[in-house]
């Protein structure tokens, strides 16, 4: 979902303007004692660091923890994606997770799990359908390859499902009015010409992306409208108190949970998207929102979760407060505490797809950079390994810890590019937890 600049119709990515000093040293004079060399930070972080090869380590690093949030620095290269299948599939394997979530609609989420669950649909066609707009950047083989393991791994093993969940709110789909309204058609039938009243002008029709772009382009009025109807099915449906069977409960919060869905949805697109306070209180009720979807899911599941989004949203520290004044990184720790933990990820050099705000129409296409200047974090942890590696930054030598706590510049690409945000002052230590490094990426295979 894009929220950018003075207007939500234009992209803006997840990081803000690269604000870094080029810092000069002076050669101590000929015949004086130089002082005592600094320790190596390439060679302190090797001492603690895994190949990406060999994820058992992995399992002391996430202990018992509830919600792993697993970033990444671009929205579509095939490393992110692929390194997230692995540490999904063996964290399944391993630790007894059951669900991937994945900065997705909640609507779309629905019918990818029924489909990982059931075979339900043509996963191919979901994706195609669903994925469009900003989410055009999952509708990738990477993440068909994850789907279809999911598949397989429901069909393999019927005690010990998997599931999928999409906890971001750009769109809600027909489906999701359907949840609703057919629960509201078996237990309160009387109320159902009022929810259908209520629901008729969010309610879909057409594709996701020209919904999306014609939602956006409302009067705002009409959008605050429209968002008072949703919030008035929700509070409706708040009041009405389900029978005490246990499975009439749960139909009871699962119906709740997607007129709350429905309404999240009215409630972003109602703020004022046409100035940069309008567009921060939007994009700080989503981060919140995405952490409450989350933290939903796993209580009511009880599920342990693969949380896959930008490092901007699974952090702890904004990348830019003035456009992202908390993440959801931040509203998951206050919720869950230890049982979330934070895994960032970056790169050196490569590719990665993106909409080029160059170009007429913002085409999607792949781009490729170089590395940074030798004060970035990517120079040094280029230097610790030639493959990719993790590590846990919560446990390293004191060296490596002062270093990765001191703030350099750090690439974070979203959904467009070129953008001066692309690069920004990162601490490292202190928005993650766990950390990720490949020295060099390649575009995902867009479908």
């Amino acid at each position: 979902m894009n929220l950018s600049g003075t207007s939500l119709r234009r992209r803006l990515p997840l990081v803000g303007l690269l604000v870094a000093a080029c810092l000069g040293s002076l050669a101590p004079a000929a015949g004086a004692a130089g002082p005592a060399a600094a320790p190596d930070p390439a060679r302190e972080l090797a001492r603690t660091a895994q190949p990406l090869t060999d994820l058992r380590p992995l399992d002391r690093m996430i202990g018992s923890a509830k919600v792993v949030g697993i970033g990444e620095a671009t929205h579509s290269s095939a490393e992110f994606f692929t390194a997230k299948h692995r540490i999904f599939e063996h964290l399944v394997e391993r630790k007894g997770f059951t669900t991937f979530s994945l900065e997705a609609t909640w609507s779309t989420g629905l019918l990818v799990d029924a489909w990982v669950r059931t075979g339900r649909g043509d996963i191919r066609a979901i994706m195609r359908d669903e994925f469009q707009e900003s989410y055009r950047l999952w509708n990738t083989e990477e993440y068909l390859d994850l789907f279809r393991w999911m598949r397989r791994h429901n069909q393999l093993h019927p005690d010990h499902q998997v599931r999928f969940m999409g906890n971001d709110l750009g769109y809600a789909g027909a489906n999701l009015f359907d949840e609703v309204t057919s629960y509201v058609a078996r237990t309160r039938p009387s109320l159902l010409p009022r929810f259908r009243e209520l629901y008729r002008s969010s309610r879909p029709t057409g594709g996701v992306e020209a919904w999306m772009k014609g939602y956006m382009a409302k009067p705002r009025a009409e959008r605050q409208r429209m968002a008072d109807e949703v919030n008035t099915a929700l509070a409706l449906l708040e009041r009405q108190r389900p029978a005490k069977d246990p499975r009439a409960r749960e139909a009871a919060q699962w119906a709740l949970q997607h007129a709350r869905a429905i309404a999240q949805v009215g409630t972003e697109y109602a703020h004022d998207l046409e100035t940069e306070a309008g567009v921060a209180a939007a994009m700080l009720y989503r981060d919140r929102v995405m952490a409450e979807n989350t933290v939903w899911w796993q209580r009511q599941t009880g599920d342990r979760i693969v949380l896959s989004a930008h490092n901007g949203h699974v952090g702890y520290e904004s990348p830019k407060p003035d456009h992202y004044p908390r993440i959801q990184g931040a509203f998951l720790r206050d919720a869950l505490g230890r049982d979330y933990v934070s895994v960032g990820a970056s790169f050196g050099q490569g590719s990665f797809n993106a909409h080029d705000t160059e170009a007429p129409g913002e085409p999607l296409r792949p781009f490729t950079v170089g590395t940074l200047g030798p004060d970035s974090n990517a120079h040094t942890l280029d230097r610790v390994s030639p493959a990719a590696f993790y590590l846990d930054m919560r446990r390293t030598t004191p060296a490596a810890r002062d270093w990765l706590a001191t703030p350099r510049p750090t690439r974070g690409i979203g959904t467009a590019y070129p953008w001066p945000g692309a690069v920004t002052q990162a601490r490292l230590s202190t928005g993650y937890d766990l950390l990720i490094h490949f020295p060099r990426i390649t575009a995902a295979r867009i479908r």
